[in-house]
Parts: structure tokens; C-alpha cells; sequence
């Protein structure tokens, strides 16, 4: 009996290092403020149609992606990053037609002078949304 095969490594389109501002934070005060936030994303997407074809059609237009995830960081309140991230995966995934999106949220300089960031990185399929 064969062993079973490994399933392909998913392409991925990669968008790192979005700063955005976002309100963001446990108490109101924090949400006000409006501080930035880094985040990545990770799309996994079907690529080889369009690496062969070199057409923008057969691929997700990242613009796009963008303009999503600042929608969504923007537009709401959230006091926690695992809602921001959690919000920004489940818009990529309802907007576009992707397998999986990972979503990494930092939050700069959360307790000032002690930490650099504080976030997560979580990952959401297409049939977590279904």
C-alpha cells in the first residue's frame, strides 16, 4: 500500500507591513486614539493559472485585498487584536475566493518603554465562513 501523498503547498500572496490606523483597545480612550496598527496577510490562492498566463484575471489583484482590510480596520471598533484579525479573515474570505487567508495583527508599543508589539496570528478557511 502507497503512503499517502502530501498535498501541495499552498501559493500564497503575501502582503506585509500594512499600517493602518484603527480604533483599537480595551477602554474607549484607546479606541479614540486611532493608533496604528502593522498588520500581514497571507492569501492562499490557486497561482500557477496565472504565473503561466501572466494575466491579472487569474489571479487576486492585492489593491483589492488592501482596500478590504482597511475597510474593515478603519470602518469598526474593536478591543481586542484577536477581533481585528478575526474581522479582516473573515472579509478577505466572504470578498474573495480564496482557500485561506492568515492574518497577523501587532500592535505597536503596547505598554510604553516594556514591549515592542503585542498581536496574534490566526488563520481562517474558506469553510469556517460557510
Amino acid at each position: 500500500m502507497k503512503p499517502p501523498r502530501d498535498p501541495q503547498p499552498a501559493d500564497v500572496i503575501l502582503l506585509e507591513g500594512i499600517q493602518i490606523p484603527a480604533a483599537l483597545g480595551v477602554t474607549a480612550a484607546e479606541r479614540r486614539m486611532r493608533r496604528p496598527v502593522t498588520l500581514d496577510l497571507e492569501v492562499e490562492y490557486e497561482l500557477r493559472p496565472a504565473g503561466r498566463s501572466d494575466r491579472i484575471g487569474q489571479t487576486l489583484h492585492y489593491k483589492r485585498i488592501f482596500e478590504v482590510v482597511e475597510d474593515v480596520a478603519v470602518s469598526q471598533q474593536h478591543k481586542l487584536v484577536e477581533a481585528l484579525g478575526d474581522r479582516i479573515a473573515r472579509a478577505v474570505l466572504e470578498k474573495f475566493d480564496c482557500a485561506a487567508v492568515t492574518v497577523t495583527v501587532r500592535k505597536p508599543k503596547p505598554i510604553a518603554g516594556v514591549l515592542e508589539y503585542a498581536g496574534v496570528r490566526l488563520r481562517r478557511t474558506r469553510d469556517e465562513i460557510r
